[in-house]
């Protein structure tokens, strides 16, 4: 097992997402590996929790990585829940629409696994956390 693939999906991801049209139609440039000090206003992505396992077999290794991407708005951004997961959806989309390219590694499926809606901060922010599955063949 090798956690060496983590880094190279991460940097995939993040410059698959910073590059989609139709997510920066909703959330601009609001996309973050690594947070502000301050949470930015209106709706923002942020990549989020990952956890990782061997998926080696006796062909070859491999590593299967369970990831987080949150899509949130403030409680000042007004942003009720359909715009956040209109910003969701296209996350998803992005991701599942294929073409990461791997700087280790290479991605041998990607996929949806569950979202998660709810609200944040005493009811007056919107959260969407979407958990993706990636599998990794290492060469």
């Amino acid at each position: 097992m090798s956690y060496g693939a983590g880094v190279a999906l991460q940097a995939a991801i993040y410059q698959q997402l910073r590059t989609n049209e139709a997510l920066a139609d909703l959330v601009g440039d609001a996309i973050f590996d690594a947070m502000p000090v301050t949470a930015p206003s209106g709706i923002y992505v942020s990549l989020g929790p990952e956890e990782v396992r061997d998926a080696s077999d006796s062909t070859a290794r491999g590593s299967r990585h369970d990831f987080v991407i949150s899509v949130m708005a403030g409680s000042d951004s007004g942003a009720g829940f359909g715009a956040v997961k209109a910003a969701a959806v296209a996350v998803a989309d992005a991701l599942e629409a294929g073409g990461l390219v791997l700087s280790r590694g290479q991605l041998a499926g990607l996929w949806f696994l569950r979202a998660t809606a709810r609200r944040v901060k005493s009811g007056a922010a919107r959260q969407v956390d979407l958990t993706f599955r990636a599998r990794i063949d290492l060469n």
